[in-house]
Order: C-alpha cells, then structure tokens, then sequence
C-alpha cells in the first residue's frame, strides 16, 4: 500500500510538470508571435512616419517664389493691360521645380483660367532689350492661349533649363509669361487681380494685384 500510495504520488507530480511544460511553451510561443506582430508593426509605422516626414518636408520647405510681376498696356492705342510677366524662382531647400507640370491659376472679378507650359514659347537666356516684345507671350489666334504660358529666362547658370524640359533649381529666374488678352479680354484699370503658381510638390506661389488707375506708362510693376 504504502509503494502504490508512492506511485501514484510521483505520477501525479510528473503531470504536474508536463501541464507546467505545456503552459510555458505556449506563453513562449504567445510572447513570440506578439514580439513579431510589434517588430513588424514598429518597423512599418517607422517607414511610414519616415516617408511622412520627409513628404512634409517637401511641402513646407520646398516650392516656387514669386520674386516680381510686371505689366504691360500699349498706351500709344489706349490699351488696358494685355501681357503680364511674372518672374519665379525655386524656394530655398527646393531640389527642383518642373515648370512643364507646373500650372498657373489667374482670375479676376468676372474670370478664372488654369494655364500650363507650352514649349512653343520659350526663349533661352542670350539677353532682352524688351521682353515685352520677345517672342514668349503666347499668340491670341493661335492655339489657344487662355490655356498657356510661355518662359523667358533670365538666369540659368547650370544650363538646367530646356525647352523640352524647363527645371528650375538653385539661382535660377524666368519669366512666365502671359497673353491676358488671350486669357482675359485685357484687364482695365482698378481691377483685383489674384491667383496661385502651383508646382508639382512644395508651396504655391501666390498672385495678388490691382491694376493701376490708370495706365499712363506702357510697363508698370504690379507685385
């Protein structure tokens, strides 16, 4: 009795220690998967918080600059205002702007258009006595110029800037031109002018004017 009472004694400690075996194994193996479910889960929002930032970072400390806007109204014949010139360039931290996905918004009381590069009118940086008269405002009968803008270059000192291909970095000036007699009818006198110069990434540039009281000159400064 006393050697039964013994087996079963130490039988009933060694089930004690496979369910204490088993019980362990399954915490590890619970802690494991769990481990593995955070590690991937860390590792994913790290990647996406990375790639965040760095998109943020691209829109707030990169862009175009309005750097001047100028006008033109042929005063000889009593025009209103038929060309505008509107010099950009990269914001600081910009890597690079693309003006052929760039597109330009332009509205006034009674109209708003949205007008993209055309490589018709382009004009490299070998000097302009009148940029008014250089060939880069898009023609009123041709096309249709209430949808376009040409580029004049005034700086470009790592030759980046194309015709096919017109990107803007660091140091570089052009003037995206506009026929507003296209786009606009002309603009007369003491009228709001507004708009953005929105790139592909980064901050727009905004426009925000009012034509003079009157136009006495034929080239007058607006922004």
């Amino acid at each position: 009795m006393r050697n039964l009472f013994r087996t079963l004694k130490k039988k009933d400690v060694g089930s004690i220690g496979i369910g204490a075996m088993i019980v362990f194994i399954a915490m590890v193996l619970v802690a494991g998967i769990a481990a593995s479910v955070l590690i991937q889960t860390s590792t994913k929002l790290e990647a996406q918080a990375m790639s965040t930032g760095s998109e943020t970072t691209n829109e707030v400390a990169s862009g175009i600059a309005i750097f001047d806007i100028e006008g033109y109204a042929d005063t000889s014949a009593d025009g209103d205002l038929s060309k505008l010139a509107i010099m950009v360039r990269p914001r600081a931290g910009t890597d690079g702007v693309d003006l052929s996905q760039t597109y330009v918004e332009l509205a006034d009381n009674n109209k708003k258009v949205i007008l993209n590069y055309t490589t018709t009118y382009y004009a490299e940086p070998d000097g302009q006595d009148d940029i008014f008269s250089a060939a880069v405002f898009p023609e009123a009968s041709a096309g249709n110029p209430a949808s376009q803008f040409g580029i004049l270059v005034i700086e470009d000192a790592d030759d980046s800037l194309k015709q096919a291909t017109p990107l803007i970095n660091r140091g570089d000036k052009v003037f995206l031109c506009i026929n507003t007699t296209g786009t606009h009818s002309d603009m007369a006198e003491r009228v709001s002018v507004w708009g953005l110069i929105v790139p592909e990434f980064g901050s727009p540039g905004v426009i925000s004017f009012t034509t003079p009281a009157s136009y006495t000159d034929d080239v007058f400064d607006l922004q």
